[in-house]
């Protein structure tokens, strides 16, 4: 079955596509707000690139994040929109875990050990959660899938609180500790006080990878996961969108006076 898979939950957009035949393509691009104008062309070049059309694309996977609230709802409704006009499912995958099986696979035979993933969330916050992996790189090609190894659940906290978190880590402060994704990369200020932190490589894996989503959702569908009906996918908005939060601040409470 040739998969398409959808990422624009961070500033990066792109797709990729996987073939029946094993062939894979990817497009990327950082998008910043071009979330929308972006998308679009991606999907079209990673098909051509693949010697497909999209009519024979046999499962989409998107991406739901969490992440940026208008790359999450560009992403998810461009999914749901082909999925419904090409009559096929949707398998949705959280940005934590892509962003985890694009470290695993960078580690090498070592092993990745301890991996957080931390998203950045805008507004002085961040997406995180941790996971544990006890074997070494599956290898080109491949990715291990991180939710077996998760071992600390997806929250949003603020980088200081994280950064204690991971000071205060009951494993102790001599387990190294891998830390990825673009909120590292921009409290690295903050994350370079934690003891083992590792930060090398958050450059590196700041983005989740259009090709490493591909290749999780190709893993999670030979494994028994179905795709569900483009309806009943939802992004993983993890809060209110930052135009209804800043209009809610704007109203006055009933019986409050206008102010000084």
């Amino acid at each position: 079955m040739n998969l398409l898979a959808i990422e624009s939950a961070t500033n990066l957009v792109g797709a990729a596509v996987l073939t029946e035949s094993g062939s894979a393509a990817e497009r990327s691009h950082q998008g910043g707000r071009q979330h929308a104008e972006l998308l679009a062309p991606a999907v079209q070049e990673v098909c051509a690139l693949a010697g497909l059309t999209l009519g024979d694309i046999g499962v989409i996977a998107v991406d739901v994040g969490p992440g940026l609230f208008t790359g999450l709802r560009v992403g998810v409704s461009t999914a749901k929109a082909l999925a419904q006009g090409l009559g096929i499912g949707v398998l949705a995958v959280s940005s934590l875990d892509v962003l985890a099986a694009g470290s695993a696979a960078m580690a090498g035979p070592a092993g990745a050990g301890h991996v957080v993933v931390v998203v950045d969330g805008r507004r002085g916050e961040v997406f995180t959660a941790g996971y544990r992996f006890d074997g070494g790189s599956p290898g080109p090609d491949q990715v291990l899938d991180p939710a077996p190894a998760c071992v600390s659940a997806p929250e949003l906290v603020t980088p200081e609180a994280l950064t204690q978190m991971l000071i205060d880590r009951e494993s102790g402060p001599e387990e190294p500790v891998l830390i990825v994704g673009d909120g590292a990369v921009r409290y690295v200020h903050l994350l370079a006080a934690v003891p083992g932190g590792d930060l090398e490589r958050a450059d590196q894996v700041s983005s989740p990878s259009p090709l490493v989503l591909a290749r999780l959702a190709r893993r999670r569908l030979q494994a028994g996961a179905t795709p569900a009906a483009p309806a009943e996918v939802v992004p993983d908005y993890r809060r209110q969108a930052d135009a209804r939060i800043n209009w809610e601040q704007r109203i006055v409470e009933p019986g409050a006076g206008p102010g000084p």
